[in-house]
């Protein structure tokens, strides 16, 4: 079992800018497909950015293409979300999430692994 730890929420004006970080466990990070997901209180997770275990190979959903970015360093066992112009709708908590069976990039919620959740508050 991956653990995943978030960090870097926090509460944010609209326009502003936050970086997510999560810190992965285990020895063989660039072989884990990584994502980003949110939730709003009362609705469903829904994927925000997902990236290949190289790093090649990313996705982002439409409401976010342009204003985030996903990328890891293998290096560190990290993966980052940097979000910037962000809308009160960007609103909820962002969760990480770890494919350690496979690299491939996955846009579905088939993760196997995942963190504990960082609160994003955009305030207009």
């Amino acid at each position: 079992q991956v653990q995943l730890v978030e960090s870097g929420g926090g509460s944010v004006q609209a326009g502003g800018s936050l970086r997510l970080s999560c810190a992965a466990s285990g020895r063989t990070f660039s072989m884990y497909a990584m994502a980003w997901f949110r939730q709003v209180s009362g609705k469903e997770r829904d994927l925000v950015a997902a990236i290949s275990g190289s790093g090649r190979r990313t996705y982002y959903a439409d409401s976010v293409k342009g204003r985030f970015t996903i990328s890891r360093d293998n290096a560190k066992n990290t993966v980052y979300l940097q979000m910037n112009s962000l809308k009160p709708e960007d609103t909820a908590v962002y969760y990480c999430a770890a494919d350690s069976h496979s690299p491939y990039l996955r846009t579905n919620e088939l993760y196997v692994d995942w963190g504990q959740g960082t609160q994003v508050t955009v305030y207009s």
